[in-house]
């Protein structure tokens, strides 16, 4: 099994203030939906692990629109940050 890069919010100390917030949720969502693609590659009949994942995107995916409607200037950095999603030009 291959490593996998996760990314780090910030800093220790700072992680303990910051674990409500929509940037730290969709981080660790984005941690969750990577490890979850790299097991489903190895193991494709896992159709729980699929349910899990699915389940996963949704919520990242309301977060997001709710981030993007709330600051959309905060959405585009954390868009950014963990390239995940194409920026949408108005």
């Amino acid at each position: 099994m291959k490593k996998n890069s996760f990314i780090s919010v910030t800093s220790n100390e700072k992680k303990e203030e910051n674990r409500g917030s929509v940037e730290f949720q969709v981080v660790c969502f984005t941690n969750k939906i990577r490890r979850l693609t790299s097991h489903l590659e190895l193991h494709k009949k896992d159709y729980s692990s699929q349910r899990g994942l699915r389940k996963i995107l949704g919520k990242r995916q309301r977060l997001l629109a709710y981030l993007s409607n709330k600051d959309e200037v905060r959405y585009k950095e954390l868009i950014n940050q963990l390239n995940i999603r194409e920026l949408k030009t108005r």
